[in-house]
């Protein structure tokens, strides 16, 4: 059991009030011994509210695994509820990586036998739906809602109140025990949440950092054996040529 974890939280957008955000989070929960340092891209969209941006951002995600490689990192959260870019920085870090969507779930089905997620703009309730499945939680959830907040404005005056309806609205039309929230930037707002809907509200970035840690201590790291292997060393000619697994040494290497 190693003495001092590194975990770093990968916020795969580019504003840089999220990612402060989600340090806080994830410190309040990390616990002794266990060090988290918040980054994002350096390169990628604002903030991600649709296919388009998750897949730019999934290369921001890859970016700041492959320096936390460099860096000596023990275990990745990745701090954005499409999971943007998961599969892939687990064939490239050592240790276990977590998306904070894939840990809310979980998280959520430990507490409750059913449970809602509420998200931010409708055109991303597909993409939790899809998750939800991929997961194994599609019959634990009643439903995805949408409070129709942009991610970048969840913050602004009046959000809160917006977001605590919507938890309450779906508790009460889903007849639910927990209410799962659908983007990073509402990890402020957990207890106050919490409070005000009278159930346990589970934010991803707290879970997701509970349990990368847990993972380290027990000495569980992601299976190599089959699907996420290391990548095949390959060139990868043009914008994205800094990522080109060129040998197995250059796996960890910084792309520039």
């Amino acid at each position: 059991m190693p003495d001092d974890i590194r975990i770093r939280v990968v916020n795969p957008n580019t504003t840089r009030a999220m990612t402060d955000l989600v340090g806080r989070s994830a410190r309040v929960v990390a616990g002794p011994g266990v060090h988290v340092d918040a980054v994002q891209p350096t390169t990628g969209p604002a903030s991600i509210e649709s296919h388009y941006e998750e897949a730019l951002a999934a290369v921001g995600v890859l970016e700041q695994v492959r320096r936390g490689e460099a860096e000596g990192v023990d275990a990745y959260v990745v701090a954005c509820f499409g999971d943007p870019g998961l599969d892939a920085a687990r064939e490239v870090a050592c240790g276990p990586v977590l998306g904070i969507a894939e840990a809310a779930f979980h998280a959520a089905a430990m507490v409750a036998r059913r449970f809602s997620v509420v998200t931010t703009l409708g055109r991303t309730v597909g993409r939790a739906y899809e998750l939800l499945d991929r997961y194994g939680y599609a019959g634990a959830c009643a439903g995805v809602h949408a409070c129709e907040i942009p991610v970048l404005a969840i913050e602004a005056p009046g959000a809160l109140a917006r977001v605590t309806a919507a938890c309450r609205a779906a508790v009460e039309a889903d007849d639910v025990d927990a209410v799962v929230l659908g983007c990073a930037g509402m990890a402020a707002y957990t207890q106050r949440l919490s409070d005000a809907v009278g159930v346990p509200v589970v934010d991803g970035v707290a879970a997701a950092t509970t349990f990368v840690a847990g993972l380290v201590r027990a000495g569980l790291r992601t299976s190599t054996r089959s699907e996420y292997a290391p990548p095949p060393p390959k060139p990868v000619p043009g914008l994205l040529g800094g990522f080109a697994i060129t040998s197995p040494a250059a796996l960890a290497a910084v792309p520039h």
